[in-house]
């Protein structure tokens, strides 16, 4: 009845089981694996929007909707405050926007580009530029605005 006690031609003997040697796991533990996952996805999504465009700009306020997403990344168009125009985050100069915009269009699927301007930079500078992304090839222009600027309405008072 007793446990680790063996009967038969040992004579009675007692053998204890050593239990301070423990055996090797054989076995994965991914428990820790999936918090650390975890805690990077959710470090990443709340990181990603923040690293989409890198020019500081101050944008002007609106009350306009903001346009639906889309599956390409967007192209963004920047002019800063200084009348510096970068594609994405490339610095480029304003005599070879045109042929940029071009050998981009060519390769990209859609043909929507969105121009960011600081309130700063003059009427005729943003109409330039929008007049040289025409000529690239990009008809879908979007001006990006940021929210919560006055409104025409009367109704918001």
């Amino acid at each position: 009845m007793g446990a680790g006690v063996t009967q038969g031609s040992g004579g009675g003997k007692r053998r204890r089981r050593n239990r301070s040697r423990a055996r090797a796991m054989s076995e994965i533990n991914v428990t820790p694996f999936v918090d650390v996952m975890l805690v990077l996805l959710i470090i990443f999504m709340v990181a990603a929007p923040l690293m989409t465009v890198g020019v500081p700009v101050e944008l002007p306020k609106t009350a306009a909707t903001s346009l639906p997403g889309e599956q390409e990344e967007p192209l963004t168009i920047t002019i800063t405050a200084e009348g510096i125009v970068t594609i994405q985050t490339v610095e480029v100069d304003r005599a070879d926007l045109i042929g940029r915009l071009r050998a981009i269009a060519a390769e990209r699927e859609s043909n929507r580009v969105f121009l960011r301007a600081d309130g700063a930079v003059p009427y005729a500078d943003v109409v330039q530029i929008m007049g040289a992304l025409n000529k690239g090839g990009f008809e879908n222009i979007g001006l990006v605005t940021d929210t919560g600027g006055p409104s025409l309405d009367a109704a918001d008072g």
